[in-house]
C-alpha cells in the first residue's frame, strides 16, 4: 500500500509558477507510474500529466505541455509537478496518484490533494 502526501499548493498571480510536490510512503512507491490530476470548483477531475516508474517516460494534457513538468525522485519517495505561466482557469485542488501500470489501468492511490489559486 502507498500513502501520499501533497504539498507546494498556494496563491499565485496569473503568469507566475508553483511547484508540487507529492510525498509517498512504502518501499514499493518507485515501482508506481505517478499522476497528477485536477478537480476545479463544479467541474470532473482532470488528468494533468503522468510519469513512469523510472522517469524516462511523461505524458501531458495539450492544456499544460510547455508550461508543466512532472518529474521523480524515487531516493525521495517524491513526485513534482512544476509549473509555469499558470492561468487563472487552472486554479483547482491538484491530486497525485500512483498506479502500477505506466499506460493503463486503475489510479489506486490518491493523495488529499492540495489548493493551487491562480487570480488574475
Amino acid at each position: 500500500q502507498v500513502q501520499l502526501v501533497e504539498s507546494g499548493g498556494g496563491l499565485v498571480q496569473a503568469g507566475g509558477s508553483l511547484r508540487l510536490s507529492c510525498a509517498g510512503s512504502g518501499r514499493t512507491f518507485s515501482s508506481y507510474a505517478m499522476g497528477w490530476f485536477r478537480q476545479a470548483p463544479g467541474k470532473e477531475r482532470e488528468f494533468v500529466a503522468r510519469i513512469s516508474w523510472s522517469g524516462d517516460m511523461t505524458y501531458y494534457v495539450d492544456s499544460v505541455k510547455g508550461r508543466f513538468t512532472i518529474s521523480r525522485d524515487n531516493a525521495k519517495n517524491t513526485v513534482y509537478l512544476q509549473m509555469n505561466s499558470l492561468k487563472p482557469e487552472e486554479t483547482a485542488v491538484y491530486y497525485c496518484a500512483a498506479r502500477s501500470n505506466w499506460a493503463t489501468g486503475e489510479y489506486r492511490y490518491w493523495g488529499q490533494g492540495t489548493q493551487v489559486t491562480v487570480s488574475s
